[in-house]
């Protein structure tokens, strides 16, 4: 470990314990465990002090304390509650590890008998390399950042010619990491070219999609990697200025970044004559009041302008973007992988990924799985590996089904599928997208085409409604849906979902439209006998949609308390106390409440 690292873990005391303060942390109780951390160790008198650190990624395990002391292991502790730090916090100095990780780093190793963290294969499977610093150092502190390297990648970039920074970003072959994988260097090249006396870089932070939040978490954890890839893109394309757009509903996100800026520009990394190179750039901060078609970059250059509406292209923004100039949009992870490949190199970069798709790439894994979170791995890596070995697989008694990949506008890729590698032209040709990166995991307890309208239901309320195929198109598709799961579906509605699908898919305004029909079309194109249970014979086979399913009261498990009769609404169960009772099936409006207040179980779906 070298002394910059040192200094970080260990910092100038005889104790360290870092808590990590993230969006995620906090809303599992962190502020409290930060709290009573700093409670023992002001009532002990230690001499310590109580770290920020912004989050791992490992989601499943917040909140989570790592306690450094001089000639003990680093040791973390998993999902701490505020009344458990004292007891922790005094074992850990008995030198009792019992319920600890160590943290391994790559020198200086003691065996503590302690599990190392890095042989979970959560943790062994990844390979961190832009979320390098997330859950080590405190993302509001420059300093850190820059022991670890941080700002070095910007001062090479600064003593290259503009053509050999693009020249490099093209050997990386970096592609972007927010949607379809464009080559970076290719929108770098043409806004370079582009004779104006304005230029505009823009990082995309709106990251909408639901269950996808490693930008947020990245932007959060390491906010000084995402600026700096900015500064550089903007040095590239010979930009005046820079914004970083995000959500006003991702508060701790943009706080961090104007910090960040505050600090970047206090140090000469913003400004004018940037480290002497002549380069003058700043960068400001855009709250948005968010909108999911944000995340379309011609809606979010029109949001900065005032009302956020995707626009016909072409134009490309690269030649007419932001007040009509020449403007790059890059989402967050894209300029973290570019801070951090003129960093440590593109031979670094290059080691991982496939020939067409280099690199890693952040995914976060929600829905039906043991550890969800966000784990970055290269790209090319298999479904099964993620959902399996990293994310841990179905909870006990379930099997998994399907992955729907790339966000609300992603594909559903069925469980004899899993063998198949995460990267741009794979997940396509198989009918989903990579999108951001967000992995939903649909357990068989799942219907799937519930999902389909659940995702329908999303693109419909979030479309802007400028373009005829979106609007009307995703509205037919929608009522098609809800027919089709209230027990009114035909047999021509699936034709309908595919014929419409394809033609909102290529004639939509933007990306939104383009590709809002994908969890419908993979769904029939996989799942195509779940559509036919529910038009032909009437029945969800997972029971999952209400006008399908029918209640009946199980006799063994019915003690006759009179519960379930008590809170039906329409006077549908009848019986007798103390023995069994019934339910009339014609009465029934299958509200469900009888489910949910029987308290033996006894009421069952059908």
């Amino acid at each position: 470990m070298n002394s910059a690292m040192y200094d970080i873990v260990y910092g100038r005391r005889d104790l360290r314990v870092h808590v990590p303060l993230s969006s995620c942390t906090l809303a599992a109780g962190s502020r409290e465990v930060y709290k009573a951390v700093e409670d023992f160790i002001n009532r002990k008198g230690i001499n310590a002090e109580v770290h920020r650190v912004g989050c791992t990624g490992l989601c499943y395990l917040d909140p989570w304390i790592m306690v450094a002391g001089r000639g003990l292991p680093a040791a973390i502790y998993v999902n701490v509650r505020h009344v458990d730090v004292e007891k922790i916090l005094a074992r850990y100095l008995n030198r009792d590890f019992t319920g600890a990780y160590a943290l391994r780093f790559k020198e200086g190793n003691v065996d503590y008998g302690v599990p190392l963290l890095d042989e979970k294969p959560e943790w062994r499977n990844q390979v961190r390399w832009v979320s390098r610093n997330c859950g080590l150092v405190d993302p509001e502190s420059i300093d850190e950042y820059i022991m670890t390297g941080g700002y070095e990648g910007l001062r090479k970039a600064l003593r290259m010619k503009r053509e050999e920074v693009i020249e490099t970003v093209k050997k990386s072959g970096l592609r972007g990491r927010g949607g379809a994988g464009f080559p970076t260097w290719l929108k770098w090249k043409i806004t370079y070219e582009q004779r104006s006396d304005e230029k505009y870089v823009i990082c995309n932070g709106d990251e909408g999609d639901p269950g996808a939040f490693m930008n947020r978490l990245l932007a959060e954890s390491d906010p000084h990697r995402v600026i700096e890839g900015l500064i550089i893109a903007g040095y590239a394309v010979g930009a005046t200025k820079g914004y970083v757009f995000v959500r006003a509903e991702k508060p701790l996100m943009a706080d961090r970044l104007e910090k960040a800026v505050i600090e970047a520009r206090e140090r000469g990394f913003l400004g004018e004559n940037i480290l002497g190179s002549g380069f003058s750039f700043d960068i400001e901060v855009y709250r948005s009041a968010g909108a999911f078609v944000c995340g379309e970059e011609t809606a979010l250059i029109a949001a900065i302008e005032g009302r956020a509406r995707p626009r016909q292209r072409p134009p490309y923004p690269a030649t007419s973007g932001l007040w009509g100039k020449p403007t790059v949009v890059n989402n967050v992870e894209t300029l973290a992988h570019v801070a951090t490949i003129f960093q440590f190199g593109v031979d670094e970069f290059t080691k991982y990924g496939t020939e067409k798709s280099k690199g890693t790439k952040m995914f976060c894994v929600t829905g039906a799985v043991k550890r969800t979170g966000v784990y970055e791995v290269p790209i090319g890596t298999t479904i099964k590996k993620l959902v399996y070995e990293l994310a841990g697989g179905p909870v006990e008694g379930k099997k998994i089904k399907a992955v729907q990949v790339g966000g609300p506008s992603g594909g559903c890729i069925p469980s004899n599928l899993f063998d198949l590698e995460l990267d741009y032209e794979t997940l396509q040709s198989y009918g989903a997208i990579m999108g951001s990166g967000g992995l939903v995991v649909i357990d068989d307890s799942g219907c799937m085409v519930n999902v389909a309208k659940y995702f329908t239901d999303f693109t419909l309320a979030e479309s802007c409604g400028k373009c005829l195929p979106c609007r009307v198109g995703m509205k037919i598709m929608n009522e098609t849906l809800e027919r089709i799961v209230n027990g009114e579906g035909r047999e021509e509605d699936l034709e309908i979902l595919r014929d419409l699908g394809v033609t909102v898919i290529k004639t939509s305004l933007c990306g939104l439209g383009g590709s809002a029909p994908n969890p419908v079309l993979s769904t029939l194109r996989y799942f195509e006998n779940e559509y036919r249970e529910h038009v032909e014979n009437k029945k969800c086979p997972a029971k999952v949609c209400p006008k399908l399913v029918t209640y009946v009261i199980n006799e063994e498990k019915c003690r006759g308390c009179g519960v379930c009769a008590k809170y039906c609404p329409v006077n549908a169960i009848t019986g007798v106390p103390g023995k069994p009772f019934t339910i009339d099936s014609s009465k029934c409006i299958k509200c469900g409440s009888c489910l949910v207040n029987c308290p033996f179980g006894a009421v069952e779906k059908a």
